[in-house]
């Protein structure tokens, strides 16, 4: 019978036992839900029409937040692409996490993922876009951490093209018709944004009848950064194609419609499916806005009101959107300025889905907060302090309790304090006002990280200025 009668079927069958009364209407909620977690890449905090955003358009995405909540103090795993995605995946913050910086370091097999996790709890798992944690014939493929199905890139540094003479799907390296030349390319046929979308489509119809899992790191809007200022790669810079703006700022305003418009592909799939209303859907952003590919940050304030971008561990580098709609149990246009962050992702599904969690991870369960107290079977538990490290100019670290927020730009240099309540853009530095503050800090920068094998600073070495990608 083909699965979309067969869901014709079960939807009249029950939508009979709920006129006769034989079952109550929360029934549709006792199967945990699907959960569709998308993930944006350098989007920054305020690049969205629902977080303030005036002139790029948005209204999927807008849409989105409307139909659910919209957190404004939600953090990702770091300030670059990989360890927050290693956060994200792991449950735990970059003092503790196995991949700290860009460089091409693979998950290991005692590295329990979040699709490890749904994928024991009887999910389907599937990624489609950008990795970073593993590279061919590692234990970091995809495929060995939890994922039954995978499209796309595998590190960083080719994820910058987005027109690649090859994609993975699985362990097959795939070719495709694009002539490329140093990362960039020469003859351009297929723009993997839309093999991508059409992918996680194809995905959604295949396991409607599934719970699954999909994980989808678009790489957009990401700068070619092998491309220089002609980085910005979109096949049209439709519809911002008669402002008086720069070229580049054209395509970095096309780039993110275009993701709106592929977020909009994903919620009318799932409508048109008849599945949405049993499925979470997250999105987000890996980190913070960045400055290739001739963008420009400040053109689109793109960090909205908050200091810094990409690579910085000021709150423009590492507060990120973060809206997620569940129909039927999240409020619709809620707003939550509840602070959590990238490794809380991973305990607060598995909560979701009746699983347990590792136990050594540093993320706790946001379910309660995401559902809203009064929907949670639980309170909110305290959240531990925030902890960053960054690593590309040597050691950088950030730790954020209670209201406080303190960064230490460089090894060796001044603890820097803001009082986040009274000074979102980090504009005052107050840390000589407060030197039981910044003892607490201190304690906590010290106490909040592990060594690690990989890290040069960790071995006594210099930092390597040679990065593999972002």
């Amino acid at each position: 019978m083909h699965a979309t009668t067969t869901r014709i079927l079960r939807l009249l069958q029950l939508a009979t036992l709920l006129a006769v009364g034989l079952i109550a209407p929360a029934l549709a909620h006792d199967r945990p839900p699907n959960i569709v977690f998308i993930l944006a890449d350098d989007l920054g905090y305020g690049d969205l029409g629902c977080y303030g955003q005036k002139q790029i358009r948005t209204p999927n995405i807008d849409r989105l937040a409307a139909e659910g909540v919209r957190f404004t103090s939600c953090y990702s795993g770091s300030t670059v692409c990989a360890p927050s995605r290693c956060a994200l995946m792991t449950g735990k913050h970059t003092g503790h996490c196995r991949i700290r910086s860009n460089d091409r370091v693979p998950l290991l097999p005692e590295d329990v993922t979040v699709a490890e996790v749904l994928h024991d709890a009887g999910y389907a798992t599937g990624m489609i876009g950008k990795w970073g944690l593993g590279e061919p014939e590692t234990t970091g493929l995809p495929t060995r951490q939890g994922f039954d199905h995978w499209f796309g890139y595998l590190n960083q540094k080719h994820a910058h093209n987005y027109y690649p003479d090859y994609l993975w799907r699985g362990v097959e390296r795939v070719p495709l018709e694009n002539v490329v030349t140093h990362g960039v390319a020469t003859t351009r046929v297929t723009y993997s944004a839309d093999l991508f979308a059409a992918d996680a489509l194809d995905f959604l119809e295949q396991h409607q009848e599934d719970r699954f899992f999909l994980y989808l790191p678009f790489t957009l809007p990401h700068a070619n950064n092998e491309a220089g200022k002609q980085g910005m790669e979109v096949p049209s810079d439709a519809p911002y194609s008669s402002e008086p703006w720069p070229q580049a700022q054209k395509n970095h305003a096309a780039m993110i419609t275009y993701l709106d418009t592929q977020v909009g592909q994903i919620l009318d799939k799932l409508a048109e499916l008849g599945i949405a209303d049993n499925t979470i859907v997250f999105f987000t952003s890996d980190n913070g806005p960045h400055r290739e590919g001739g963008a420009d940050p400040m053109f689109f304030a793109s960090s909205g009101p908050l200091r810094g971008i990409k690579r910085a561990l000021y709150e423009g580098g590492i507060r990120v959107p973060m809206i997620v709609r569940y129909p039927g149990r999240i409020a619709t246009g809620r707003v939550d300025d509840t602070p959590w962050a990238f490794w809380d992702v991973l305990p607060t599904l598995a909560e979701l889905v009746g699983a347990d969690s590792p136990s050594d991870i540093d993320g706790i369960s946001m379910l309660p907060t995401i559902l809203g107290q009064k929907d949670a079977d639980e309170p909110q538990a305290a959240h531990p302090p925030f902890y960053w490290e960054f690593h590309e100019r040597g050691l950088s670290q950030a730790v954020r309790f209670d209201n406080w927020k303190a960064v230490r730009n460089r090894q060796g240099t001044p603890l820097e304090l803001y009082d986040l309540a009274n000074d979102l853009g980090e504009q005052h530095d107050i840390a000589a006002k407060h030197p039981d503050v910044i003892a607490r800090a201190e304690e906590l920068l010290t106490n909040s990280r592990t060594k690690s094998d990989y890290l040069p600073i960790d071995r006594g070495q210099e930092p390597s200025s040679k990065r593999h990608g972002s």
